[in-house]
């Protein structure tokens, strides 16, 4: 007995229940909007590499003049200095298992390490951030005796090796949350030493001491700033949100006004990590509509108008019900083609999101 085609398995004309279609022949580069930049994830490593060698060798030399100077602003730029190393490591730990290939239950590989990464970087600029401002209050009301001179040279030195570690970081790929994530870090540790090389120059013209604790609090508000968004950035991401800059609902008009299709439901854009959106969508098509045609249009305008290439359409003609579903009738409404469709119901023409 002939096993009957799925187009014509329970009498419904499914088409493409599921694919995943990657749209042309450069998958191996995955194509996605804003992922390809020109740098390779090795050379991504070693400029990360170099830049945390620079870091780790000036931390020690700024904590041992800091304790003898006694400044807190060269305390909390060794400090952020520390964090940022951490944050370098934490990167390279990610790009290593965001590498790995899918195995598994992990069906995406490890790709959200990368995420996961750009999170902790982010933490660790607000606690740091939260600490240092507790100690620059507390040095505000009782100022110690600051050796301005240590703390200027020391800034300068700092600047300069910031400097150096901050380029580094630059030639990277920052279209990656995670290096974002690390690049944020040395950029801020760059602005607070040369808060401290200016308060270091007022205790030595003025001797006015509470300028460490003054420049501190100022770097104090740039980490925060630099956390938040890092934490804001990762947190869109793990809680699945469309990524910045596409509307849902204007995706799912132009798909739902596209030819032969009469409805798009269940429509989901995520991020699977930085630089990698995706899409899926249930797409009814008119009775005798050409399903194949509609899917190879669809995944066209998605690519062409909002860069998505990394999409999955479930395409049925419309009137018929998928394997399984059971059709529920509401007051004024006609049969749903789902149970329970996740988010608004598109149709060409004006209707409610």
């Amino acid at each position: 007995m002939r096993q009957q085609p799925a187009a014509e398995q329970g009498g419904h004309g499914r088409h493409d229940h599921g694919r995943h279609d990657h749209a042309g022949p450069d998958h191996g580069q995955h194509g996605h909007a804003g992922h390809s930049h020109g740098v390779s994830a090795s050379a991504d490593r070693r400029w990360l590499s170099l830049a945390l060698a620079l870091i780790c060798a000036f931390i020690v030399v700024e904590t041992a003049i800091a304790v003898l100077a006694g400044s807190l602003a060269l305390l909390s730029d060794a400090a952020h200095m520390l964090t940022d190393a951490v944050s370098i490591v934490l990167a390279l730990v990610a790009m290593r298992l965001s590498a790995r290939p899918a195995r598994g239950g992990y069906t995406f590989g490890l790709k959200r390490a990368e995420i996961l990464s750009a999170h902790a970087n982010g933490l660790t600029l607000v606690l740091a951030a939260l600490w240092l401002g507790y100690e620059a209050v507390r040095r505000l009301l009782d100022p110690p005796e600051v050796t301005g001179w240590m703390v200027v040279t020391t800034a300068l030195v700092g600047i300069v090796v910031n400097l150096l570690a901050t380029w580094c970081l630059s030639r990277a790929n920052r279209s990656s949350l995670n290096v974002e994530g690390a690049y944020q870090h040395i950029l801020n540790d760059l602005f607070a030493f040369i808060g401290t090389a200016v308060a270091g120059l007022v205790v030595v013209v003025t001797g006015y001491a509470r300028a460490d604790a003054i420049a501190t609090l100022l770097v104090v508000a740039l980490m925060l700033k630099a956390g938040y968004g890092l934490l804001r950035e990762s947190g869109r991401i793990f809680l699945e949100a469309a990524p910045v800059g596409l509307d849902p609902d204007a995706v799912g008009d132009d798909l739902a006004a596209a030819d032969a299709v009469t409805e798009v439901h269940d429509l989901h854009i995520w991020t699977i990590t930085s630089g990698e959106p995706a899409l899926s969508a249930h797409v009814l098509v008119e009775p005798g509509g050409d399903c194949h045609r509609v899917r190879r249009n669809l995944h066209r305008l998605l690519a062409d108008r909002y860069g998505l290439t990394h999409t999955t359409l479930q395409i049925d003609h419309a009137g018929h019900l998928p394997s399984g579903a059971h059709a529920l009738t509401t007051v004024g409404a006609g049969p749903k083609h789902c149970d329970s469709p996740h988010g608004p119901v598109h149709h060409d023409g004006p209707h409610p999101h």
